[in-house]
């Protein structure tokens, strides 16, 4: 018998407004609605109140290291259905996941069906140990679960032709070689890819011997370790309570700016408004891919205001020059929330002018465009990318960025 026919009444109705929600908020499908009312979620969360594990915008954390930093968790379900329709998985289909939390290989399979075949790659023995046994207690243990980094992929499981879908479920700073040449030349990879500190799930398809993005979402998701960890590096600026975080460039000499936060500061407002609720997410993109010295500011939570006032006390778009910089702040003005720049150190309003530049050239011009991604082996020549187009390297792929 499976566990959803001996599950409780509660878990059932819990399951049941969870997927009506989703619904509510446009992220199924008719497969996806139907995989997620089959799979009891609650099984690969045992322990965790029911509120918990089916609320629609939540994940669950299931491992932390010493720091008390999650190193696993079951992913929030309206990210999942957002995933799992940008893949495109339909009946029949191979499909590889890159991190095994085992609710989403269960979903997986859902959605392929009998004659389809899903493979679920870890890093952490506890962490492939557990999926394999809830998959199991599930319904779900034709699911292959396998111990090895996902930088890689599966080989001893890979059908011939490739994967029809590779789905990465932990945050990338960069594309993996072995999981595009695992890839199905129809193939659909999503891989939550960072950015310069900002993460988007990424859908990507193969276009004339390159990968070429066809969705964007923004998310959030446990960075991943192995092969293809890559950690970000930060610079205090007052004790811990203010830091500069660098994810595609040096660390800057700390020296250089030391002192930067006690002298005189430049503000400028720019003129450029949202709503409260409005997602700014392009904007986060358009400064991280054309502003030179590209950093985020993340502040403590208890620091005093006077001292920095930043538009997102965890990461917000920042710029380093020499011994200054600026980042995004932001004030009421009247409902709508304006953006605004504060810089730091002798070339701070010459800072501030420019990321204020950027900001009002934002809004004019790329708002409400959508940002497109090509992703190039590493080594491709310059003059095989395309003309204007920003180009950010990483160490084994150069991505470039265009608007439509």
């Amino acid at each position: 018998m499976s566990q959803i026919e001996t599950e409780s009444a509660d878990a059932a109705a819990a399951r049941e407004e969870m997927v009506l929600r989703l619904r509510k908020q446009g992220v199924l499908t008719p497969a996806i609605e139907n995989a997620m009312r089959a799979v009891p979620r609650a099984v690969f969360a045992p322990g965790v109140l029911l509120a918990e594990v089916y609320s629609p915008d939540d994940a669950v954390v299931t491992k932390r290291d010493g720091h008390g930093m999650a190193t696993s968790s079951v992913s929030a379900p309206w990210l999942q259905a957002v995933m799992l329709r940008q893949a495109g998985i339909r009946s029949g289909m191979r499909v590889l996941e890159i991190g095994s939390g085992g609710y989403n290989a269960a979903l997986m399979k859902e959605l392929v069906g009998p004659g389809g075949e899903v493979t679920s790659v870890d890093i952490d023995p506890f962490v492939t140990t557990r999926a394999r046994r809830f998959l199991t207690q599930a319904g779900y243990g034709s699911v292959n679960v396998v111990l090895g980094d996902g930088a890689l992929g599966a080989g001893q499981y890979l059908p011939e032709g490739g994967w029809d879908a590779i789905v990465v479920t932990v945050g990338a700073w960069d594309i993996s070689p072995g999981l595009v040449h695992q890839l199905a030349p129809e193939g659909r990879l999503v891989v939550p890819l960072r950015i310069n500190g900002f993460t988007r799930s990424i859908g990507f398809t193969w276009s004339e011997g390159h990968l070429v993005s066809e969705s964007m979402e923004e998310c959030g998701f446990v960075p991943m370790t192995g092969l293809d960890q890559h950690d970000k590096r930060l610079l205090l600026l007052h004790g811990e309570e203010v830091g500069l975080c660098f994810d595609e460039r040096e660390v800057a000499d700390p020296a250089r700016l030391t002192g930067a936060l006690e002298g005189a500061k430049t503000r400028e407002w720019t003129g450029v408004s949202v709503a409260p609720t409005e997602s700014f997410g392009t904007l986060q993109m358009h400064l991280a891919t054309t502003q030179p010295g590209f950093a985020t500011l993340s502040v403590d939570g208890d620091t005093d205001a006077d001292l920095v006032a930043p538009l997102n006390r965890r990461a917000t778009p920042a710029v380093v020059r020499d011994r200054s910089f600026a980042y995004l702040t932001k004030r009421r003005a009247g409902d709508l929330v304006e953006f605004g720049v504060i810089g730091h150190g002798p070339d701070g309003p010459s800072l501030t002018d420019a990321l204020a530049a950027a900001v009002r050239e934002w809004d004019s011009a790329y708002r409400h465009r959508t940002l497109h991604v090509r992703a190039y082996a590493m080594g491709t020549p310059d003059e095989q990318l395309p003309p204007g187009e920003p180009v950010l390297d990483k160490r084994r792929s150069r991505l470039t960025f265009s608007w439509t």
